[in-house]
């Protein structure tokens, strides 16, 4: 073939080739055009899956149009396509039917009536990302020179250019619909925010974002599961499930102690059944310079661009519309609740009807007997220190404990009303402590929390406020915290409480501190002997009797304590000031003596 002959084939040929409208055609047209210009009889373009070792047949060309099954996959190790890539170079075999190098080729010559074959290598990919070779046969023996295969690899190199040429197409029409996709979800999440509540709309972000997604809202309580990140592990309905439940209190953790700036951070997952690391980014959601919630994103293997940041964006700015609405209305009830409960406990309301209405309308039932569960943190550091929203840690604590209880901020502390009948009696029973112990992990002391008696009566919540708050103040003034017991609020604290404190340490330090010390130091027994005589009339055989003891050790014990502490019991008057400095010593040091 002269050079003029070459040109017009060319032109032919990439007329051919930009002819058709998809990758498909653009492929179809090559091939064609190949074996049309170049004389070739049949054609074939294969794309390369060197990770399985398999060459597949994308288009044939084979205008004999015999109606048969033909193979449209290769082993790699058979064919020549691997040895033309990984040279970049053609490979010709002039007679497949002789050669030995590729059985396969030569097994198909015999049935498909071929003998020479030329592989090109392209230096395009098809729609998977995978490299592909062009391969053409004759019916007979063909001998190629480098001017044949330099005339072939121009027509290759014009199907290159359209086969690029089509991926740019591909690519500006998938992002100009992923374009349209994120601006549909954009309005699509707006208009969610605006009428619908957190869970749907977390609910929306999960299917919209190519992440798997966990949206945290601090001040409506919740905790929204997505997709899951790890489907080797967990399946989407077992993601969700433990993500609602032993996962819950980690993935709170970890998002509360995310900073205004997005970080990446590491969540260990231990759900009993399996142990992994997951990397996660949090994304803050803040109102007002203040963290209302989060966006955890698990990354995944492919990289995300432009258009998922701006989805992304469009997410955050959607859930923190939707939180704000949250965070707006936990306010307003918060202060409403706490301006009612003080109008109740500081008798400033004059209808009982009106207060109860108000009341019921918040969510607050007063007109069934409920106790008051008072926490106290003033003392321990402003606005609950290290616990970043002491009100939903009550909270979260009353759903784990299965308590139903409305909880009302104060100044220094909260108020949890709960149901005062009996069958609570058994939840309450373990409550006050898992409160002190929770809240004390977070605030490196323990708050004071006390348990009130039954309201049963709306004039009875000003009585049980009042005791409350003079216990706190009684227990305060001693460097008391943690739980009050019952036998607290006897007569004696009250008493004490009206006394100067550091008086009433020097007379228990005076009376009995060097006995308490010893028992401390040696392991005695002393205090409590002096106790249980004291409490027996300081009759020698009854005190004997309920300890366990012959009466002369007693009375031996008992000397003692009058020669190493100077304890002396013979007037009425030291009787009482030994017995006072002891019941005086259990409050300050929240121990009442045992008998032994």
């Amino acid at each position: 073939m002269d050079h003029e002959s070459q040109i017009l084939s060319l032109r032919d040929a990439a007329s051919l080739i930009n002819s058709g409208g998809d990758l498909q055609s653009v492929l179809r047209d090559l091939v064609l055009a190949a074996c049309r210009h170049a004389k070739w009889t049949l054609g074939s373009i294969m794309s390369i899956d060197a990770p399985h070792g398999h060459a597949y047949v994308i288009v044939r060309h084979d205008p004999t149009l015999i109606q048969r099954a033909l193979p449209d996959r290769w082993e790699l190790a058979t064919s020549p396509s691997i040895v033309a890539l990984n040279r970049n170079e053609p490979v010709y075999i002039r007679d497949a039917r002789v050669s030995e190098e590729f059985p396969g080729y030569r097994r198909e010559a015999f049935e498909r009536d071929y003998r020479s074959v030329l592989v090109m290598p392209m230096s395009c990919v098809d729609e998977d990302g995978r490299p592909m070779v062009l391969t053409v046969v004759s019916r007979e023996i063909t001998e190629v020179s480098a001017e044949d295969i330099a005339f072939i690899g121009m027509i290759v190199h014009l199907g290159e250019i359209a086969v690029e040429k089509q991926h740019r197409l591909r690519q500006e029409k998938q992002a100009g619909e992923r374009l349209q996709r994120a601006l549909q979800a954009h309005t699509s999440l707006l208009q969610q925010a605006l009428s619908e509540g957190s869970v749907s709309l977390a609910d929306k972000v999960g299917e919209l974002l190519p992440n798997p997604v966990v949206v945290i809202d601090f001040h409506a309580n919740l905790v929204v599961a997505g997709r899951s990140p790890s489907q080797a592990h967990f399946d989407a309905a077992t993601w969700r499930q433990a993500v609602g439940g032993v996962l819950n209190r980690q993935i709170v953790k970890v998002a509360r102690g995310a900073s205004e700036a997005r970080q990446d951070e590491t969540l260990f997952v231990d759900d009993g059944k399996h142990r992994l690391k997951l990397s996660v980014r949090v994304e803050p959601l803040t109102i007002d310079d203040e963290v209302v919630g989060a966006l955890m994103i698990f990354p995944t293997p492919q990289q995300s661009g432009q258009l998922d940041q701006m989805l992304l964006d469009s997410a955050k700015f959607a859930l923190s519309v939707q939180m704000m609405r949250s965070f707006v209305r936990f306010r307003f009830e918060t202060r409403s609740l706490t301006e009612l409960f003080l109008e109740v406990v500081e008798r400033r309301w004059r209808d009982e009807a009106d207060i109860v209405n108000r009341a019921r309308r918040l969510g607050l039932d007063l007109t069934v007997p409920q106790r008051l569960i008072v926490v106290d943190y003033a003392d321990t550091a402003k606005d609950g220190g290290g616990l970043a929203d002491p009100h939903h840690a009550l909270v979260r604590l009353l759903e784990q404990a299965g308590v139903a209880g409305t909880v009302v901020a104060v100044e220094g502390g909260l108020v949890c009303l709960v149901a005062g009948d009996a069958r609570e009696s058994m939840r309450l029973a373990k409550l006050p402590n898992t409160i002190a112990t929770e809240f004390g992990r977070h605030l490196g002391r323990e708050p004071a929390v006390l348990v009130s008696e039954v309201c049963a009566l709306l004039a009875d919540y000003p009585t049980a406020w009042e005791r409350s708050r003079r216990m706190i103040r009684i227990g305060r003034s001693f460097g008391r915290t943690g739980v009050f017991a019952g036998q607290d609020f006897g007569p004696l604290p009250m008493l004490v409480a009206a006394a100067d404190v550091p008086d009433v340490r020097n007379f228990v330090d005076k009376s009995v501190g060097a006995l308490i010390a010893h028992d401390r130091e040696h392991g005695t027994p002393y205090l409590d002997t002096l106790f249980a005589f004291l409490r027996e009339g300081c009759r020698s055989q009854a005190c004997a009797d309920v300890m366990g003891l012959h009466v002369t050790t007693l009375r031996y014990r008992l000397s003692r304590m009058e020669e190493l502490f100077g304890i002396k019991l013979d007037t009425p008057e030291q009787r009482f000031a030994a017995e006072l400095a002891i019941r005086l010593s259990g409050i300050i040091d929240s121990r009442v003596p045992e008998t032994r």
